[in-house]
């Protein structure tokens, strides 16, 4: 008896494998970045896309805050032809970081997006750094 899962067939395994591979050339996750951050050379730019005020408020350590509004080819001269950056927002619940790889990928540049966003740094208890000064 088919059910919401088995009512649609899989596809092949080759149409699979193509699918995923495709998706990890766009994207990676906390756990990745976090095991690549510890490294000496993690291959990329973290960049926090998310506004000063919530990037002050918790970051993922060595992230540069770049809003994603101020990312043009100025700000992306900064760093040579070829860098990969990896962006993340607030979460899941958040496109920015979406809008922000557009907008580096227009600039004809390479980007993956940090799927699970600081949400997901949090659930995995990842370290995060605070630039905000202890409350008194």
């Amino acid at each position: 008896m088919p059910n919401p899962v088995t009512e649609i067939a899989p596809a092949p395994a080759e149409a699979a494998m193509l699918h995923f591979r495709r998706m990890l050339a766009l994207e990676t996750d906390c756990n990745d970045v976090h095991t690549a951050l510890r490294g000496d050379d993690p291959g990329f730019v973290l960049l926090d896309v998310r506004g000063p005020k919530a990037h002050a408020r918790g970051h993922v350590p060595g992230a540069i805050n770049l809003p994603r509004r101020e990312i043009g080819v100025e700000r992306m001269a900064a760093w040579p032809p070829g860098t990969l950056f990896v962006v993340y927002c607030a979460g899941p619940h958040c496109n920015g970081a979406d809008k922000a790889a557009v907008r580096i990928a227009e600039l004809g540049r390479s980007v993956k997006v940090m799927r699970g966003g600081m949400t997901g740094w949090r659930d995995e208890d990842f370290p995060v750094r605070s630039d905000e000064a202890a409350p008194a």
